[in-house]
């Protein structure tokens, strides 16, 4: 890589990083509490989505910012929960970016807002080098991708607050140690929380939803 492309490519990251900082300036002025949704694309981010909003919207205001490449399907899903929801399709990018956050913060209502969470693009590789002005990162993995991502894809475990394990009704029919899993995980990162779950059944959603309320107060008493 040329010189030229070298600083064109620090300028741009140095821009984004300024567009992070104003990002999270405006949701600590709101006292919004901000979560990065990170995952490869069928991990199960949408299902969460809507099984935390269940457990939590008649307590918090909650808005959801949706990333995908193209459609609005996982924007609508949202919506049917009485969610105020906006989707950003990046037409091919892998990625969130802050200034595509900022622009989104432009379409939704964020007056009284607890909790925004930003569900990123379905990627175990991009989305973790971007700061959006997120609180905290959050990764989803399932089972079903089996146990040797936390090394394959080290970066975005290294980065995450917390590892959701998600799918582990299935762990009867697929080859997966969750045990391997954590261990791997926790060498990266001392400092993960690590919460097993079942978007379909809905088995450990209670312990992250908690995790989620401590943060919202934590964030509102800072």
């Amino acid at each position: 890589m040329s010189d030229v492309s070298v600083t064109v490519v620090r300028n741009i990251l140095e821009a984004q990083e300024k567009i992070a900082r104003s990002n999270r300036e405006f949701f600590d002025s709101k006292g919004i509490f901000v979560i990065n949704l990170m995952s490869s694309p069928g991990a199960g981010k949408t299902s969460l989505l809507e099984r935390t909003i269940a457990l939590l919207k008649d307590r918090f205001k909650i808005v959801v910012i949706e990333g995908d490449i193209q459609s609005q399907e996982d924007a609508l899903r949202i919506k049917r929960l009485g969610i105020e929801a906006v989707q950003i399709n990046t037409g091919g990018a892998c990625h969130l970016d802050a200034n595509m956050i900022q622009s989104a913060l432009e379409r939704v209502s964020l007056d009284g807002c607890d909790l925004l969470i930003i569900e990123n693009v379905g990627n175990l590789v991009c989305p973790a080098e971007f700061e959006l002005g997120e609180h905290k990162k959050v990764m989803i993995l399932s089972v079903t991708e089996g146990d040797d991502k936390p090394l394959k894809y080290p970066l975005m475990f290294q980065k995450s607050s917390v590892l959701l394990i998600n799918k582990i009704d299935l762990l009867p029919y697929v080859v997966c140690d969750v045990d391997k899993i954590k261990r791997i995980t926790r060498e990266l990162n001392p400092r993960v929380e690590i919460f097993d779950v079942s978007c379909k059944t809905g088995e450990g959603i209670d312990r992250w939803a908690e995790w989620l309320k401590d943060q919202i107060h934590n964030n509102r008493n800072q």
